[in-house]
Formats: C-alpha cells, structure tokens, sequence
C-alpha cells in the first residue's frame, strides 16, 4: 500500500503566545524537526497543513519536497485541518492511505510510526490507532476509504469521536510507553528541547 503522510500544523499555538512551528528545535524548528523524522519512514509522499502565520512558517522552514496544504479555516480547530488535508489527497495523490500525524509532538519514536504502519498493514482494518498505557493517541493511519468519514469531522476534537463511535475499524497497536507530549507552553519547551543540536 502506498502512504501519504499528513502533518497538521495549522493552530495557532495561543497557549505559547508565538507560532510553535517556529521554535527553534536542534538544527532546525520544530516544525522542520517533525517534517524530518517522517522523513525516516517508508512512505510516499508527505504533505503538511498550515494555516497561522503559514507565510513566515513557509520562509522560515525547509519542507523539502513536503506538499503544502493551506487552511484557511484554521481557526476552527483540527477537524479543519483534516478535511482540509484529506481533500488535498483526495485529488492530488494515488496513496492507499494516510498516515495522519501533528506537528508539535516531537518526541514520537520513529518505532511508534513504523510499528503502527507494519499493523495496519496486517490489520485488515481500515484505521489503526495508538494506545499508549491506558489512552488513544497519535498518530494514526487511515484508508482512503475511511477519508470521506473523517472529511466530515468538525471542530477541535480530531478523530477520536469517530473511533469510540465505530471500534470496529480500528486496529489498536498498544505501546507500554506514556503518549508523546505537545509542545504547548514554555514548560513543554523547556523540557521538551533537545540538549543538542543534531
């Protein structure tokens, strides 16, 4: 199966009080710094969401060969972001499936997104979902066929919703570990940082 990843880096970071995707994170920003690691994975193409400040994001971050997908609606919350993203693939790419990951959580383990792409692959399912410890979580892998549900999502809740209401798509891939956090305040940049540039 052929894979587009989605990276959703649309918000406005209010809690931060500036664009989270500009934080400078080791060599890049944080926003280059997600874009990077899925880079390491075995997928086709990756397409990233933006909307705030996505001019200065644009200017300030090498995105490489990344599609870029601007939502206007950003406002409204991450439903926009994924029905704008997923209309995006939905008539630009011939991928099979999206692997749908958020741009302010940098710690994800390459491990994680590799495990959940090799069990959907064996699932059967047409949704694989994290579970990490005791919750669900990010990111998530989804069939093309599944697209048009998810395209009707709305408001900040994310796809979440959607699972608890049919558990019968999803494949859940546990995880023994605590979910990776979000960078969403000064405390989450402190402690999140890299201790080095790499």
């Amino acid at each position: 199966m052929s894979t587009a990843a989605l990276v959703l880096a649309a918000g406005a970071s209010r809690r931060l009080g500036r664009p989270k995707q500009l934080e400078p994170w080791g060599s890049t920003n944080l926003l280059g710094h997600v874009v990077n690691r899925i880079k390491q994975l075995a997928i086709d193409e990756i397409w990233v969401v933006l909307g705030y400040e996505s001019d200065a994001i644009l200017e300030a971050t090498d995105l490489g060969d990344a599609g870029v997908v601007e939502n206007p609606e950003w406002e409204e919350g991450i439903a926009s972001s994924i029905r704008v993203g997923l209309d995006a693939l939905t008539r630009l790419s011939r991928s099979d499936r999206a692997l749908i990951t958020v741009g302010d959580q940098p710690d994800t383990p390459v491990e994680v997104f590799n495990e959940l792409l090799a069990s959907h692959s064996k699932s059967g399912k047409p949704a694989s979902v994290p579970k990490y410890r005791y919750n669900w979580g990010n990111p998530v892998v989804v069939d093309r066929s599944l697209w048009p549900r998810l395209m009707s999502l709305e408001g900040d809740e994310g796809a979440m919703r959607l699972w608890q209401a049919h558990p019968e798509w999803v494949n859940e891939v546990w995880f023994p570990d605590a979910p990776p956090r979000d960078v969403d305040t000064e405390t989450d940049v402190t402690e999140l940082q890299p201790r080095h540039t790499a």
